[in-house]
């Protein structure tokens, strides 16, 4: 299967897959299938598009979204943390839109990710399958603490969970990750991060840190230089910990 592409124009931007159709109100563009990132592609129009490589970060913009999606910082700051790379193995719980698993399967893990909601997991394959990264991650249909007992023993290199019963598998995680695997659990409540860390330890796993994920832009003018005083940059908290 060809790799999307995105197509661009200002502030107009189009996920497309090589070798189909887009309309839009400046015409109807006709996408290659042999396209290439620097293409030029006119809408019938005359209306002119440049083609560019989908990076990382787009896939927060362009999925289709069942809820707020892990946003780009956060997403960087798991594989960061737990070094996710080519040839790791991962299991994900709380797909939602599917970002993180698909930058993980982006950077060249296998990903086996849950998710309870029927419909959103049809929505998670859809943007796979759009991202490129269908054959990189499974989505699994269900909560994945019915089917722990199923999962082969440390056999995973990372466990990220982003679901308010993430505790019940931290407390399963030591079974299932390698030695020396991490576990990376997102939260946007204080409430459950403190009982993640809490059975983070029980569990016996090490070097257990929770850190607010917390960003601010800086603004720019004549008069100087300071903090956007805009939308606040607390996004969540995030426990990690390493199974030693």
């Amino acid at each position: 299967m060809s790799q999307p592409v995105l197509l661009v124009r200002g502030d107009r931007e189009y996920l497309v897959e090589p070798g189909t159709e887009k309309g839009t109100d400046l015409g109807v563009l006709e996408i290659p299938a042999d396209v290439d990132p620097g293409d030029t592609i006119e809408t019938h129009l005359g209306n002119e598009f440049r083609v560019r490589r989908l990076r990382g970060p787009d896939l927060f913009h362009h999925f289709e979204r069942t809820g707020a999606p892990m946003v780009p910082r956060d997403v960087g700051l798991v594989i960061g943390e737990t070094g996710v790379s080519r040839g790791d193995r991962i299991l994900d719980a709380g797909t939602g839109t599917g970002v993180l698993a698909a930058s993980m399967a982006r950077a060249g893990a296998s990903v086996v990710t849950y998710e309870q909601d029927p419909d959103f997991a049809d929505v998670a394959r859809e943007n796979m399958a759009l991202g490129g990264v269908a054959d990189a991650v499974d989505v699994r249909t269900g909560d994945v603490t019915d089917d722990v007992d199923d999962l082969e023993p440390s056999s995973f290199d990372v466990v990220t969970l982003d679901t308010a019963d993430a505790p019940a598998m931290v407390a399963r995680t030591p079974e299932l990750l390698v030695e020396g695997g991490f576990v990376a659990v997102y939260s946007p409540f204080v409430e459950s991060t403190r009982e993640v860390a809490r059975t983070a330890r029980e569990a016996g796993l090490s070097n257990v840190r929770t850190r607010e994920t917390i960003q601010r832009e800086m603004d720019f003018d004549d008069r100087g230089s300071r903090p956007s005083t805009a939308p606040v940059g607390h996004t969540g908290y995030l426990t990690i910990a390493r199974n030693e």
